[in-house]
Formats: C-alpha cells, structure tokens, sequence
C-alpha cells in the first residue's frame, strides 16, 4: 500500500496499486478471447482484497434500538458511506459483464488472428495499429449467427462503456481542485484558449461541429492539448465569476459574455469527450488525482477508469472484426462509406450523450438486483438507475480548493 513513493497518501497508492493490476492482469487485450482461469482468479482475489477497504468508510446513521422495557431508543449507527453503497455494487456489474462479453467468444472458430510466424505480407495491417495481430475470416464472411453474436455483444458492451464513463465522469466532478492547479493557469481564458480559438468560441454565430471540423484532430496529443486548454478555460471563466474581488483576476469581459463563452467551451468538451472516449486523462483530472486524499473517491474514480478504458478496448476489437468481415463480403457501392468507419454506427445509435449519464439513482435495492444478475440484458435497467443530469464541468471550478498539500 506503500504506492512505492515518498509522501504518497492511502488515497493515491490505492488508486496505483488497482490501475497497476489491471495493467498486469488485462494487459493491451488484443484478441477477443477469453481470460485464462488463472488471470480471472488472480483479478477476482486482487479486486476484492482493494475493494474490501470500502467496507470502512462509513458515515453514521439514525437507527433504533430496542430497550429491555420495549421501548424504542433512537441511536446512530455505522453504514457504509453512500456514494460507495450505490457506486460499488454497479462496477461490479459492469465488470462481470466485460468478462462475460470475453467469455463469449470462448468456442467460436470462424475468425482468427495470424500468428507472429505467418508471413509478413500476410500479417500487415492496412491501418495504423500495425502492433496488433491481424484479423481473419473466411472468404464468404462470418455466418449469421457469429456476425449476431458479434453485434449483441458490442451493444453491450457500448453501454458498459457508457455507464463507466458516466460513473467516472462525475466522481472527477466531485473532487476538489487542487491548488497547484489554479496556480498553473493564466490569468484569462483567452491566454489559455490562444488567439485564434478564442475567436471561434466568442462569435456572434457558433456552431460547436463547425468549430470542431475547424479544428487540428489528427491525433490523440492534438485532441487532449485541445481539452486541457478548455478545461482551464472554464476553471478561469468560473473562477471569476465566483470571486468577490473581480479585480484581483481582470474584469476585461462582462459576468454575461463569461457565462456564454463557458456554456459554448462546455458543449465542445462534452462533443470531445462522446467522440473520442480513449482520450488520456486531462492535466485537470491527473491533477485532481493525484492531490486527491479521500479513500472511498480514489477506488471509486480508478475502478470505473480501468473498467472504461477496458470497455473502448474490447469495443475496438469487436470492431476491428466487424470491418474485417465487413470487407470479405464485399460490400455493394452504398456501404462504402460504413466500412471506412465502423465507428458511426455505434455513435449514431447511442443517441444519449454524456451529460445524459453522469450520475447513479439513488434505489439501492435496484442496483443489488442488477449486481446479483448480471446479465447483458440487465444493462438496460442499469442504464435506468442514471436518474438525474448533473453536467460534468457544474463543479469544476467550485471555489473550494483544498488546504492541506503534500
């Protein structure tokens, strides 16, 4: 529990030790094949020796007891903390459910993947994940029943992946920001954003798909730089708008034109986050990581973290077959342009957005019923307990920062 640092707090060595494991025990997936029995066993064991630290953070509760003269006496009582009781038994759900997806594909012989000893012309990708092995299938395409199976189990795990986004999404949300962070930022948005982003977002007219066709996304470096400087951006505009001294930050933009421009950067970030869900973490949230001190916060963000980033790479794969046997039927002319992108269809029919699920019900007997059986079919109901918006960047600049530092 060290985390293998200097000065680590317990909240960020269990945040390393449940990232590391899952980096150990999953590696890069490359294949849609099952995990060993000894990999599963390893992962169950593990998770569930870091998990069991939740059962201690608890919060006191009204209770009452029973007195030998049959009265009642009202006393508190120890529960586990709330955001914990609704939070870990829906992860575990989500995470049964990305096995049992792995699982599936456990007796299937129809498309395979080229050994390191085929030859090299054979085993070449003709896209840029040159490092992972190439996919096969027969001449004809997959039958019926393996292109089905393939489908159902994209589906599923698409709201997997929704569900743990949305999971981690508002756990970052939630935590403070630390004040190394402000201190990093400029003093306004506009140094932050650059010259020439600044003018797109501050436009009499703006559409923000414009605004992102306008921009350099050409690889995953350009998109994040991009996030970073609208996250601090907000953080600013935010900032200054809750500072009773606004002179102190410069008052060169009005508390109407601020809240605008905000409101425009917020719908920008929620069109990159549901476009590019394997996008590395933010310099905002490896900040609020890594300064983070509260336990329960840290298990929570990183399990859903792991179960997300497992979740776009099982989906990759899953599409990477798709297109392979797309292809081998040779598509008529109308179906060129799918093949080019297997990725619309899922964004397309995945209609909610990530503001739309950025935060659990509060039915805990609901969520037990869905954790003791995990059943693809139940993600729907899973998706039901998401009962009520909160925007992921409503805190984002909350004024408080927090007063210890390590």
């Amino acid at each position: 529990m060290s985390g293998g640092g200097t000065g680590v707090s317990s909240a960020l060595a269990l945040s390393n030790a449940i990232t590391n494991l899952a980096a150990s025990v999953f590696g890069e997936q490359s294949r849609l094949e099952p995990m060993s029995p000894e990999r599963k066993a390893r992962w169950r064991k593990e998770m569930d020796w870091l998990l069991s630290i939740t059962d201690h953070v608890v919060e006191l509760v009204p209770s009452y007891q029973k007195n030998k003269d049959g009265s009642d006496m009202e006393i508190m009582v120890t529960k586990q903390r709330k955001d914990l009781l609704m939070n870990i038994p829906a992860l575990k759900t989500l995470d049964r459910m990305l096995i049992d997806c792995l699982d599936a594909f456990k007796d299937q012989n129809e498309f395979y993947y080229l050994s390191k000893d085929a030859p090299d012309s054979e085993r070449k990708r003709k896209d840029d994940k040159w490092w992972l092995p190439t996919v096969k299938v027969p001449p004809g395409g997959l039958s019926e029943a393996a292109r089905k199976n393939l489908q159902v189990q994209k589906e599923c795990v698409t709201q997997v992946l929704k569900a743990a986004m949305a999971i981690n999404a508002q756990l970052l949300s939630e935590m403070d920001i630390p004040d190394s962070y402000i201190e990093s930022l400029p003093k306004n948005g506009r140094a932050s954003l650059g010259d020439s982003i600044y003018r797109s977002i501050t436009v009499e007219f703006f559409d923000p798909d414009q605004f992102l066709a306008s921009m350099d996304l050409s690889s995953d470096h350009k998109i994040l730089d991009l996030k970073n400087r609208i996250e601090a951006s907000i953080v600013i505009w935010k900032r200054k708008m809750h500072q009773k001294d606004s002179k102190s930050w410069g008052s060169g933009v009005s508390i109407e034109k601020r809240e605008l421009f905000e409101e425009r950067v917020e719908i920008i970030l929620h069109l990159i986050k549901h476009r590019f869900p394997g996008l590395p973490q933010s310099s905002l949230d490896i900040s609020k990581i890594e300064y983070n001190k509260d336990v329960g916060q840290a298990v929570l963000e990183s399990y859903s973290r792991i179960l997300e980033s497992l979740a776009h790479t099982v989906l990759s794969r899953i599409e990477d077959v798709i297109q392979v046997d797309f292809l081998a039927q040779g598509p008529p002319e109308s179906k060129e342009n799918q093949a080019a992108n297997p990725r619309d269809e899922s964004e397309c029919t995945n209609g909610m957005t990530l503001s739309d699920l950025l935060t659990w019900g509060t039915d805990q007997n609901e969520i037990e019923e869905v954790a003791e059986a995990p059943d693809p079919k139940n993600v729907q109901k899973l998706n039901m307990l998401i009962s009520k918006k909160i925007s992921y960047l409503d805190s984002l600049s909350g004024t408080k920062t927090p007063t210890s530092r390590h």
